[in-house]
């Protein structure tokens, strides 16, 4: 009898085995396909995220950079509609880096970039003004060069945080 029982268990679990093995195997290949898709979700997030935050650091020091040759320029008065219209496109470009960023980067990121933005923004007003004569109490190239040094520890603050965020250390 207990050969029989076994037997019979035996039979039952094989054909158990042989009806579920697909049913197994299927949920496995769907947990891996998620775990794969989910993978490759972080993994495209942190590229664009990534791109991101190179593009606003790259549009934001060429920006600063502007501003800084403007002024020297305007010092010099050599200043020239090609460097106008240079500056006003890193202007915008890195303005639309800003907007670009807002969906994507986390707040400290942002807030880093509005402190820096504070800074380039006056840098850029008092340009607009000294160029046009129209500067205003006290304002001079040499004050304005003054002014836009805040700017530099804030690009480092900003890529920094960026860098933290990416996982990047010394």
């Amino acid at each position: 009898m207990t050969a029989a029982i076994t037997a019979m268990i035996t039979a039952v679990v094989g054909v158990l085995g042989t009806l579920f093995s697909p049913f197994l195997a299927q949920r496995l290949t769907v947990r891996q396909r998620a775990e794969e898709a989910r993978l490759v979700g972080e993994q495209r997030k942190f590229e664009e995220r990534r791109a991101q935050y190179t593009a606003m650091n790259r549009a934001s020091r060429q920006f600063h950079t502007l501003l800084k040759d403007a002024l020297h320029r305007i010092r010099d008065d050599v200043y020239t509609e090609q460097e106008r219209a240079q500056l006003e496109e890193a202007r915008l470009d890195h303005r639309d880096r800003y907007a670009e960023a807002q969906m994507i980067v986390p707040e400290r990121i942002l807030q880093a970039s509005r402190d820096l933005n504070r800074v380039l923004a006056a840098g850029d007003a008092a340009i607009k003004r000294l160029d046009r004569g129209l500067a205003r109490d006290g304002e001079s190239v040499e004050r304005a060069l003054e002014d836009l040094r805040a700017a530099d520890p804030c690009l480092d603050t900003m890529r920094e945080l960026m860098r933290q965020d990416l996982g990047v250390t010394d």
